[in-house]
């Protein structure tokens, strides 16, 4: 039996819960909520990305097989039902979850090596990718036999962070 945290709780451990209740205090997110408050729903969804779900009631089936531990990853001490996550999603404002966002890419980047290693020179990265064209309009796009399309080749300044 498992006497440690779970993995998904050590990852929530690095977030910072005061700025994100800070947040939802300026918002008024939580106003006339019970139980499943903005930090549930915060980590109820972060849960759903981490395990692909595509949709709400994959989610909700999903924590609905593990309830037993819900408690313990942090979604609260409630049930969690599919009617309450849309509801959640409909009616809590988006801005405390892209405020909340915006300050961790803040804070990942603060914390980003700005020179990891020197090399001497100008060097740069180098990527592609193919855009699919439809023949029918596009007739001096062959890719394929039956499919149309045109690579796009892009070198990127690695110092300067712009295309060349």
């Amino acid at each position: 039996m498992n006497s440690d945290k779970y993995v998904f709780s050590q990852l929530v451990d690095f977030l910072p819960k005061r700025v994100f209740d800070m947040i939802v205090k300026r918002h008024n997110g939580n106003k006339w909520v019970k139980t499943f408050t903005c930090w549930n729903q915060l980590l109820v969804m972060m849960y759903g990305q981490l395990a692909s779900c595509d949709t709400l009631r994959e989610l909700a089936c999903i924590i609905d097989s593990i309830k037993n531990k819900s408690y313990h990853l942090g979604f609260g001490p409630g049930e969690i039902k599919l009617s309450n996550l849309s509801y959640a999603n409909v009616n809590r404002d988006y801005k405390i979850f892209e405020e909340f966002a915006y300050f961790m890419i803040n804070l990942a980047q603060s914390k980003r090596i700005d020179r990891p290693f020197e090399l001497p020179g100008k060097f740069c990265a180098f990527n592609y990718t193919t855009i699919d064209l439809c023949l029918s309009l596009f007739k001096w796009a062959y890719f394929r036999k039956n499919k149309g399309g045109i690579k796009v080749h892009t070198l990127f300044d690695v110092v300067t962070q712009i295309p060349t």
